[in-house]
């Protein structure tokens, strides 16, 4: 197998400037390069370029996939977007997510290596994935739990560790995929999501209104300004500008411990397996009942053929190709289930000894009545 690896860089708060698009395309001559993207695709070779630099100068997302099993992501945010320290209370183990400082920003970097998963390529994965950062510009900081989730799922997280957020619940598109790409247990994650996050409500119009009318000149210049010049993160800004007003809800009930987790998990993955089960017996039987119909049919017809049913037989070996053989050992097994009902099964092993010494020399038909029972 080839190998195969896929880069994938955006841009959200600032437009790459022709300049920015001549020293990427200095790194790769056939990467797929505008204003806001530059992908590589690699089936031998590598991308010569540093993902970490790239990031720190000029993009807020990255994406990379190997067919080995390597998976990663980097998100970058501007550091007053939210707390850092808050961040690093989510990363468990520094082989899964690492937080960075890079100038006036921060970059989360979340990877996983020998991941057992049919990789058919990397296109389209960032595009579910990118919400994931405007969310954390909102102060929705379920993604995290996602990180410390797999290290919950790696067991790098002892059982008494109690989970970081009040739940994970209800999951978004974004979340699942994010859940997807990096192959974290769907039990797990969906233990994780049988409690709701508890997320700051939203403002109501009249809250909004009153912040609104209570901010001073000099601030709304600054809001009015940072608008006209088109700063990206204006609206997450003010919206965090309005969560003084506002607080989470309590907690129904405490939050859980990954040990519980781990154990909720293995409890939903055992239901799924006996579901599983049931309905693959469920079709095992009915396609043996539609077997029984079926041979029913065949050997009402064999029966209403009688000996001209073995000239049948005779001549299908003749075609001498590996369908006809198996035909062939599907009328022989209905010949034999028709002798023993009519009593006559000494009179077919006879003729069966027979065909088989005539065609002794065919080697898959052998090996095809072997299979089913015809020696």
């Amino acid at each position: 197998m080839s190998e195969y690896q896929y880069y994938e860089f955006r841009a959200i708060d600032r437009l790459l400037t022709p300049t920015d698009q001549q020293e990427l395309r200095a790194l790769s001559s056939r990467a797929d390069i505008t204003a806001r993207t530059f992908v590589n695709t690699y089936n031998w070779g590598d991308f010569k370029g540093n993902p970490d630099r790239l990031m720190a100068r000029y993009f807020d997302l990255f994406l990379y996939l190997a067919n080995w099993g390597t998976r990663q992501i980097a998100i970058r945010i501007p550091k007053l977007a939210l707390e850092v320290p808050r961040l690093k209370q989510f990363i468990a183990d520094r082989d899964v997510a690492r937080i960075r400082s890079e100038g006036e920003n921060v970059i989360l970097d979340v990877a996983r290596d020998e991941l057992d998963v049919e990789d058919e390529g990397g296109e389209g994965w960032l595009d579910g994935i990118a919400p994931l950062r405007n969310d954390l510009l909102e102060g929705d900081l379920r993604l995290l739990y996602l990180v410390w989730l797999m290290s919950v799922e790696s067991e790098d997280i002892p059982d008494e560790t109690v989970e970081p957020l009040d739940g994970l619940g209800p999951l978004t598109p974004q979340l699942v995929a994010f859940a997807n790409f990096f192959c974290i247990d769907r039990d797990l994650v969906e233990a994780a999501a049988a409690k709701p996050a508890i997320l700051r409500p939203e403002p109501s119009e009249q809250e909004v209104t009153a912040i609104i009318k209570a901010l001073g000149a000099k601030e709304k210049d600054g809001y009015l300004r940072r608008l006209y010049d088109g700063d990206p993160l204006i609206r997450a800004d003010f919206r965090r500008r309005c969560r003084p007003t506002t607080s989470p809800g309590k907690p129904v009930q405490p939050r859980r411990q990954a040990g519980e987790l781990r154990r909720i998990a293995a409890d939903l993955a055992e239901a799924r397996r006996k579901v599983e089960e049931e309905r693959r017996q469920a079709e095992k039987r009915r396609e043996q009942e539609r077997e029984t119909k079926a041979r029913k049919v065949r050997i009402d017809a064999l029966k209403r053929r009688g000996q001209s049913a073995w000239t049948d037989v005779e001549a299908i070996v003749a075609f001498r190709n590996n369908n006809a053989y198996d035909q062939v050992a599907v009328m022989l097994a209905d010949l034999r289930e028709l002798s023993l009902l009519q009593g006559t099964d000494d009179e077919f092993h006879r003729r069966l000894t027979d065909l088989r010494a005539r065609h002794k020399a065919k080697r898959q038909l052998l090996v095809r009545l072997a299979a089913n029972g015809l020696h």
